[in-house]
Parts: structure tokens; sequence; C-alpha cells
């Protein structure tokens, strides 16, 4: 999903916390885009915190059991997160539209936490419950943003009104 305003993504964002998002609209990149908004709005825990209780929420809402094998996943969030919130530190300044656009491009495969974590560890009940670092990739995420940037060429500039 690309954003065409900043009031299109502010709108999914708002549909998020009145838990009104339809299932099918939670997608990767909607969970991208919330956590890009708590991360610019708070700091790092209280935007954790915030996209903790809302995943929970939401699937509480959808029918979506949080269980040691279903709905929340601790490890997948914080990752992500983590991913949000240094892209949104290292970013130029653009409109919220822009900014999650640009997130969108760059992050756009939900494998990415493969490139970090053997598959047993990432979909282990431990790594569901708690947060687990990482036992492929030990530099985490953005240490290296010149390998993120050359996944989609370099910098893309995907303007929204």
């Amino acid at each position: 999903m690309i954003y065409k305003t900043t009031e299109e993504a502010i709108r999914l964002v708002d549909a998020f916390e009145r838990r009104t998002l339809p299932k099918s609209d939670w997608t990767h990149s909607a969970h991208l885009t919330v956590g890009l908004y708590y991360c610019l709005r708070l700091s790092f825990g209280e935007a954790l915190n915030a996209m903790r209780s809302g995943i929970r929420a939401i699937n509480d809402v959808h029918g979506v059991p949080n269980t040691n094998t279903s709905g929340y996943h601790e490890t997948m969030t914080v990752f992500w997160m983590i991913v949000i919130k240094q892209f949104a530190e290292t970013s130029k300044r653009f409109s919220f539209g822009e900014l999650a656009n640009q997130l969108l491009v760059i992050c756009d495969d939900p494998r990415l936490p493969l490139e970090y974590y053997s598959r047993e560890l990432l979909f282990s009940e431990e790594a569901r419950e708690h947060h687990v670092q990482p036992d492929i990739e030990k530099l985490y995420l953005f240490m290296n943003s010149a390998k993120m940037a050359a996944q989609v060429g370099g910098y893309v500039d995907v303007q929204c009104t």
C-alpha cells in the first residue's frame, strides 16, 4: 500500500486505535504505518507499549487469540519497532504519509526478520512470549542502513500530498 495523502495514513492509524480497522486491512503495511506513527510521537518505550497493547486489542476484536501459538508475537513486534524507530531517526523530514511510503518501500518484505533469526528460533513459543536476541545476524537491523537502501536501489522519493 502506498498512501496518496498523509490523511489516508492517519485514517488507518485512527481506525487501528478505535479498533474499527477491518481484519483484511490489518496487513504488514498497516503494522508498519501504525508503528511509525507511534515512533514519531512517543519515546521508544511508550511506542512499543502502545503497539503491544494495540495489537493484542485488535487481535481480540478480530477474534484472533493471543496465545503461545497464535496472535501477538513479542520478538516480531520488538524487531519491527526497532526497524521503524531506526528508520524514523535516520530519515529526512517529510510528511507522515511520505515517511510511511518510504518505510513501506524499504520494509515491504515481512520475511525480513528471517535474515536475523533462524526459523526455529523466531517461531518458537519463547520468541512469541518474550523478546529474544537474533541468532543469525548479530548486528541488529539498521546498523547497516546502506544494506537496506541497496535493497531498493538507494533512496526512493515517493511523494504524497
